[in-house]
Formats: structure tokens, sequence, C-alpha cells
């Protein structure tokens, strides 16, 4: 049975090191929704979550300072993907908190997470065995978003070197645990949690569920 012995300390992980293809290139997390970046969004949604937040991204670090948060490149591949984005933040925690035994990962074009993202992951630890833990909706697996044990740092690693890329055939291959979320609901507009934004128009879709969550 998952159980937990006291305060756990988890860092949470930003992935905002994608090439961002599809919205012409450029850093997608910092385009503008309801007048502010995507970013801050996130940031808003994971802070009060977590006792510590870094950015994981790459190029220079100084467009995201006004953030606050440490920015952590890819140590590892040629944009690798978010593989190698979840090993940098595994191998940063490594080194400089040594005590913290996990992390939980989320993608930065995301705005609507959920609330509880981290507590019911925390939920789903078992301390007899820890093992990785992933997010299920409706819509599917979201293998970006989860809580990694810090002790998978070194396997990820060979594994990015022997040419892994895909996040859902890793997790896959070390039989995580998935957790449900369900839809969310404003103004008769349900919404997956996980929604990520990756065109125009899910920034328009973004744009109205926004409207609607306050109206």
């Amino acid at each position: 049975m998952p159980r937990m012995n006291g305060p756990e300390t988890i860092i949470g992980i930003v992935l905002a090191g994608g090439r961002s293809s599809r919205m012409g290139g450029g850093d997608k997390c910092l385009l503008p929704l309801a007048g502010r970046p995507l970013l801050a969004h996130v940031i808003e949604r994971l802070k009060p979550q977590f006792s510590e937040l870094i950015v994981n991204a790459n190029g220079d670090p100084a467009r995201f300072s006004g953030f606050g948060l440490p920015v952590v490149s890819d140590r590892l591949g040629d944009h690798a993907g978010p593989l190698a984005g979840i090993q940098s933040g595994l191998e940063w925690t490594r080194a400089n908190r040594p005590k913290c035994r996990y992390v939980t990962t989320a993608a930065s074009d995301t705005p609507f997470l959920p609330a509880d993202l981290v507590s019911r992951c925390r939920a789903a630890i078992d301390e007899d065995n820890p093992q990785l833990v992933v997010v299920r909706t409706e819509d599917g697996l979201h293998p970006t978003f989860g809580l990694w044990p810090v002790s998978l740092a070194s396997h990820l690693a060979e594994s990015i070197r022997a040419g892994d890329r895909k996040v859902s055939d890793w997790v896959r291959s070390r039989r995580a645990k998935e957790v449900m979320f369900q839809a969310i609901e404003a103004a008769n507009r349900k919404i997956d949690p996980f929604f990520n934004i990756n065109r125009p128009d899910d920034l328009d879709a973004a744009e109205a569920f926004l409207q609607a969550s306050v109206t």
C-alpha cells in the first residue's frame, strides 16, 4: 500500500526546452495568454505545490530572468527532447538537493494544470517499491507529467545515449504507475487539464476557456 513517512520534499521541473516548430519557432512558453506569458500561468499553478521550482530550457537563460527561477539546460543529446530535459532536472536535483528523492515534471505550455497534481502523484508512491508515476486522462497518457525518482537519473542518461527519445516509450518500459485525472469544466466547456498549446488555434482555445472560467 502507498504510504508516506512525513512531508516529502519534491522539486518541480518545468520543461521549456522544445523548439516550438508548430508555433513558428521561438519560446512558445513566453507567448501571451490573457495578458501574461504562458509560462507565468504554469508557474502560478505549480508554485503552491512545491518547495522549489526550476525551469529546463536551452539557450540564453536571461530570457527567463523575470520569473526568478533557476534555469537548467539539457546536458545530453542535440535537442533530444523532453527526455533530455527530465534527465537534466534529475541530475540537477541529485547534485544540488541530495536529500530530495523525487521530482515532478510538467510541460511549460499547459496553463490548466490541476492544483492537486503533486499530492495525487505523491499518494501513488509505494515506499516498498518506488517507481515512476505518470498522468493519464480520457484523452490518453501524458508522459511528460509525472513523479520521477531521482535514482532514475543514470538509467535515463544511458537510454538517451542509446538513442531513446520518446518519453511515452520510456515510461512504458519502466512500467510506470498511472494516475487518472478528469476533465475540467467552465461555463459548459470541458477541457483536458493537461491541454497543451501547440498551434495558434490552441492558444485561441485557451483564451476562450479562461474567459469562460471567469464569467
